[in-house]
């Protein structure tokens, strides 16, 4: 159905861009309708996508009413559909969406169905940034050694993706070695009003994007809103790093799962674009559905900076203006709750060693480190140390040594602030005849190729060399746990020794386990002091006292001698980025290096899938679906795979970062004739189902309680005699859920508070389902990993309120017996019986998380996409 206009609100404006047709909201005040003038920005943002959209089926006059009546202080249950103008992904998620997309295509030609209904939609750009590992560091061939080895690897993902961008409509692929997708999509791809991006966009679920790519809408309870109001400056010696991480310590605090945050305040007035990008990107850290600044005079500021035409510009705020989204600090907006930050008190910090919440002062890192290398790590006696030897030379390397600084990833590397700042640390330290420490691995990977540019004008690129941090790719690297191998001496020194040695890096996460597997406490930090972590060597260190390091005469240098001031900063940004660096890098962004170039595409609207493949496979959710559904039935003599406690991430969850040598997926490689050295990540095999089926719940950190006093993908076995499984047997969580599936035997896994927190991570959900979980009973979910869960078929169940597995006296070894069937409802109650290996039970009360009937729909299908698949095959 195509849009109506019930309230009168579509009218037409004159722009520099021409005559636009526009949904006006103040034809809402105008009919009575709501309160628009006291909403948040963000909820504005829902209800112009709402009122646009209305067609009376999915999206209908209600909706519209329920947001201009938007009550901040009891949002209540009612839900909306939202649908957003563009889709961007990284190929992380972009790869799996595609094969999925491609597998609609295949199931759709056995349905003998019209194939090209499977189509994106709505815009759709796919940058590919997660590629790049670094292999290389340290020396100005970096660079190129590192893109050779990625092209090598990731051909026949490329190959896919090119196929992809050959054969759908609406599907543009950004090349490798151009950026990270944060920074490519502000500088280029981002249009604002044309692309319905007046918010920015927040996080979605891969598997979210992939219905939304379909014409689905996102469908959301309405959200609260946070408001944060930021007053103030950064001191000197501060920067928008330390600012985030405040942040993120605060909103994770108040809890904001679920919600939208919106900052406002007179500290927004001289706040830079990037600054505040560094901020939303940091939503899934502290929880949030996004973090949300209204458009002002610095986003048109940041846009014409970076290229975009002075027509849009000046469109963009017209519209923004009509609209009432343009931010007035004189307007009275009703917030669910409000924090309040002054800038002014930001102290220089560190996050960590394994959760982005986690503040430390740079102060305190001494004494924090130390007081989590007992309580976390469990090492009495303080840090220890050993000698070693290196290029013929001794070394002493201890719990508590830097053996990754990273300037990596994410926003932190679109903010010219920090990574000027970070330029004149190096310079400042050069010029000093400072070092790096030699058993630190150096790297640099900018967010795009105007880095480099900015760097250069400045003279600085020399500089972050003479310390060892050349440019090794333009992509996600570190963060993601594509920090490659340490030195080997390094590595060889802390295997043997146990060591708790640490990582410092620029980016977002800091999970356990993610950086890289030999590296345990990882910290996140500014630009600038990750040069300076790798100038000391160690975090078991006082940067506000103790020096980080000597000149070659002996003098004693501390970090305030070589910190740059905010004016130096300043003054080098104001001189050295350009408009014409964006203009001209982003003129044939779209073309590639020749290397990508040179990538042989193949011609077809139905993927022809290569049995042989190992990097991309048919995943099995589509093979032998039928064109109707079953109705909803229960799950009985349900096993628990996995019993975890509280704060389990999606890196607990799903395979990332390197492939263990010994793993299942190790052994599926290793029989389909790929070398250990050709292994790659689990990242770039995730178009795979096969490894990453292998992978799921195998992270080195995971702590499954089935498994007491092991670590990683670990389970014990509570099914029947089978597969050459005995039962009460310890066994590979994969190996012990094939058994199960041999005996057609359900899974579920119990969890605590937070469950599924951190990025979101598609697979961590697909492999869930995959390894024959059908129900997860948690404490609490986070947003997104509760959302996929749902739409992949999987039920998320929460105990209520006081109830927990340890209160219910849950040890993992029952059978559950899960009483749902066709009558579901969103947010019902359900009854769910444990049955105790001495044959005794209980039965107790659980919250259903299928939280919308349109859920409820998605649920009964299957899945998101199975359901969309379905009612593409029955039309017509």
């Amino acid at each position: 159905m195509g849009s109506q206009d019930p309230f009168g609100a579509a009218k037409l404006i004159e722009t520099p861009l021409g005559t636009l047709k526009v949904f006006d909201l103040n034809a809402l005040s105008e009919a009575g309708v709501g309160h628009v003038h006291r909403l948040p920005y963000s909820i504005r943002v829902l209800l112009e996508a709402v009122l646009r959209n209305v067609d009376g089926f999915a999206i209908t006059e209600e909706h519209v009413h329920a947001l201009a009546n938007y009550d901040a202080r009891d949002v209540g249950e009612q839900e909306i559909p939202f649908k957003p103008g563009r889709v961007v992904l990284q190929d992380f998620t972009g790869v799996p969406a595609v094969v999925d997309l491609a597998a609609l295509r295949s199931a759709m030609h056995r349905l003998g169905g019209d194939v090209q209904k499977v189509n994106p939609l709505v815009p759709c750009d796919l940058v590919i940034d997660h590629s790049v590992q670094v292999d290389n560091f340290g020396s100005h061939d970096a660079l190129d050694l590192n893109a050779a080895i990625e092209f090598e690897r990731n051909r026949e993902r490329y190959e896919f993706l090119k196929w992809g961008q050959n054969s759908f409509e609406n599907f543009r692929v950004v090349p490798p070695a151009t950026g990270i997708v944060h920074q490519v999509n502000l500088e280029y791809l981002a249009d604002a009003v044309l692309t319905r991006e007046i918010d920015g966009g927040w996080g979605g679920g891969g598997i979210e994007a992939e219905a939304v790519m379909l014409g689905q809408p996102i469908y959301m309870l309405i959200p609260e809103v946070i408001g944060f109001k930021l007053t103030g400056e950064l001191a000197e010696g501060a920067t928008a790093t330390d600012m985030v991480l405040t942040v993120t310590q605060m909103l994770r605090k108040r809890g904001v799962v679920g919600k939208f945050v919106e900052f406002f305040g007179p500290g927004l007035d001289n706040m830079s674009l990037p600054d505040r990008a560094t901020i939303a990107n940091m939503a899934p850290e502290y929880g949030a559905t996004m973090g949300f600044f209204p458009i002002d005079d610095q986003t048109i500021r940041y846009m014409r900076r970076t290229g975009r035409s002075d027509a849009l510009c000046e469109t963009v705020e017209h519209y923004c203006r009509l609209q009432g989204l343009w931010r007035d600090e004189q307007a009275e907006i009703d917030y669910t709750d409000v924090l309040e930050l002054d800038v002014g008190t930001v102290q220089p910090c560190l996050a960590g060693p394994k959760r982005p919440q986690d503040k430390v002062l740079l102060s305190d890192m001494k004494g924090q480190f130390h007081l989590d290398l007992k309580g976390t790590y469990g090492a009495e006696g303080g840090p220890q140390s050993v000698d070693f030897e290196m290029n013929d030379q001794t070394h002493t390397l201890g719990d508590g040594s830097v053996v990754i600084a990273a300037i990596t990833s994410c926003t932190n590397t679109s903010n010219p602030s920090v990574l000027v700042a970070a330029g004149l640390v190096a310079r400042k330290a050069r010029e000093k005849g400072l070092q790096r420490k030699p058993w630190v691995k150096t790297s640099l990977a900018p967010g795009s190729r105007v880095v480099t540019d900015y760097l250069d004008k400045a003279d600085l690129s020399g500089d972050l060399e003479a310390i060892g941090f050349h440019t090794v790719g333009y992509g996600c690297t570190t963060c993601i746990g594509n920090s490659g191998p340490l030195i080997p001496e390094v590595a060889e020194t802390i295997r043997e020794n146990d060591l708790k040695a640490a990582a410092v890096l620029s980016g977002n996460r800091n999970f356990e386990g993610r950086v890289n597997p030999l590296v345990q406490p990882s910290y996140l930090a500014s630009p600038p002091l990750v040069v300076a972590y790798a100038l000391a060597g160690t975090v078991d260190t006082n940067l506000d006292q103790d020096p980080i390091g000597q000149t070659p005469e002996g003098t004693d240098v501390y970090l305030r001698d070589i910190w740059p001031t905010n004016a130096e900063v300043q003054h080098i940004m104001e001189r050295c980025v350009t408009r014409d660096q964006f203009e001209r890098r982003y003129a044939d962004a779209d073309k590639g290096p020749e290397m990508w170039q040179a990538v042989a595409v193949e011609e077809s609207e139905v993927y022809g899938w290569n049995p042989e493949s190992t990097y991309v496979q048919e995943p099995p959710f589509f093979v032998g679906l039928s064109k109707k559904a079953d109705p909803i039935s229960g799950i009985d003599g349900a096993k628990v795979l996995v019993k975890v406690a509280n704060s389990v991430t999606t890196d607990h969850i799903s395979p990332a970062g390197a492939i263990a040598k010994d793993g299942p997926a190790a052994q599926y490689l290793t029989e389909q004739g790929v070398q250990p050295g050709d292994f790659n990540s689990f990242g770039s095999r995730r178009g795979n189902d096969r490894v990453m089926t292998r992978g799921t719940f195998a992270n080195i950190r995971l702590r499954n309680q089935l498994a007491p006093g092991t670590e990683g993908g670990w389970t014990t076995y509570h099914g029947q005699d089978g597969q050459g499984i005995e039962p009460g047997e310890v066994t590979s969580i994969y190996d012990a859920a094939q058994a199960y599936k041999a005996s057609n035997t359900p899974l579920v896994v119990l969890a605590g508070t937070d469950y599924g927190m951190g990025s979101s991570r598609d697979w961590a959900a697909k492999g869930t389902y995959l390894l024959g979980v059908r129900a997860v009973i948690a404490v609490s979910y986070e947003r997104i990993h509760r959302s996929n869960l749902v739409g992949m078929g999987v039920l998320p169940l929460q105990f209520q309120a006081g109830d927990s597995a340890e209160s219910l006296g849950l040890d993992g070894t029952e059978t559950f017996d899960i009483a749902v069937d066709d009558q579901l409802e969103a947010r019902s109650e359900i009854q769910v019986t444990a049955t105790a290996t001495d044959g005794t039970s209980q039965t107790f009360t659980v919250d259903c998380r299928v939280d919308t009937p349109v859920e409820v729909d998605y649920y009964r299908n299957g899945g998101i996409l199975h359901t969309v698949l379905r009612r593409m095959a029955n039309e017509g």
